[in-house]
């Protein structure tokens, strides 16, 4: 187990979805979050008070978690000096960066010398299967998006609170670090190797009440070039009975890959639909998730109006309006 309260670690994030590990966090377990730690230059802010390693340790804090994900996940020399001295101040560590803590000899020699925990959650604990593709009990449902962090993890954890509201029984299944350091478990499903990932998520995903819903975390997309075989991976592992689109309209091309576009809503429902059908014939899309963050109130709500009457779904930001319009497209299944 990871010791809370956490100081959570923005570094030198260059922009806010660099710390997106951060911002699930405060968003969905603020009270696991005594501040923050910002390096010069960091452009992130989780609206949380700015501490120094001494005064979050005053405050309680006992875990400094590295909120970053950068684009290959490395630690660099600057951060590694706040590491070392956070280790100093009695603090353990947590990252889900694929540069593992464990694997610094500076950190792991000290963290062994003062006895404090150096939690690399982004390392599978489990040998996993070679998925079989054998039907399994109960219901599932996956978030697939047009790009990367575009909201699909937000959009189950709201479908997860929602149902349980609505008296569903349902359970999130995290498969990225943000949503294990959340939750407390869960699937690294881009840490697993290639041959075993869709049968992490089968391993993930068993079976269960034929009423019960397992709510499996999105990664990724099927159109981004540098992504896209962790979500075919969640797609047949996880024989999903129902998919939900996300997207975030503000962006003019894909996360970190300023020569490709976006892919249109009706691209990603057909082609997610036609691999999703692959292992279980009868899923279905049933609706949008709009991420409207950097738009008006009056700009989001004709947004989703117009995305609804071309799609013929229902489109909401579940984490803005909440997702009980989702909630009842998957009770009517």
């Amino acid at each position: 187990m990871i010791d809370t309260p956490y100081l959570l670690f923005l570094g030198d994030a260059p922009d806010g979805l660099a710390a997106k590990v951060a911002q699930g966090i405060k968003d969905w377990r603020p009270e696991n979050c005594a501040g923050q730690f910002r390096m010069e230059g960091c452009k992130a802010d989780m609206k949380l008070p700015d501490m120094s390693l001494t005064e979050a340790k005053e405050a309680g804090a006992k875990t400094l978690v590295i909120g970053v994900a950068n684009r290959g996940g490395v630690i660099s020399k600057a951060w590694k000096q706040v590491l070392l001295e956070a280790l100093d101040e009695g603090y353990d560590i947590a990252s889900g960066l694929h540069n593992l803590l464990r694997n610094e000899p500076d950190l792991a020699a000290k963290a062994k010398e003062l006895g404090r925990t150096l939690h690399d959650v982004r390392i599978p604990v489990v040998q996993y299967p070679i998925a079989n593709g054998e039907k399994r009990t109960g219901k599932r449902v996956l978030a697939v998006g047009t790009d990367c962090s575009v909201g699909k993890m937000y959009t189950a954890l709201a479908l997860d609170r929602d149902m349980r509201k609505a008296g569903m029984k349902s359970t999130f299944r995290a498969t990225g670090q943000t949503g294990i350091l959340i939750t407390g478990e869960g699937v690294p499903l881009d840490a697993v190797i290639a041959d075993f990932m869709a049968g992490s998520i089968e391993w993930l995903t068993p079976d269960n009440d034929a009423d019960h819903w397992d709510i499996i975390e999105g990664q990724g997309s099927l159109f981004h070039v540098s992504y896209s075989g962790v979500t075919l991976a969640l797609i047949h592992g996880g024989q999903p009975d129902a998919l939900i689109l996300c997207h975030e309209p503000t962006r003019d091309h894909m996360r970190g890959l300023p020569g490709y576009k976006l892919p249109s809503l009706e691209a990603v429902r057909d082609m997610s639909l036609t691999l999703a059908q692959v292992g279980n014939p009868d899923c279905k899309v049933v609706g949008i998730s709009i991420n409207t963050q950097h738009m008006s109130d009056a700009e989001a709500t004709a947004y989703l109006a117009e995305v609804e009457a071309r799609v013929g779904l229902p489109a909401v930001d579940p984490y803005r309006h909440g997702a009980e319009r989702l909630v009842e497209a998957l009770a009517a299944l």
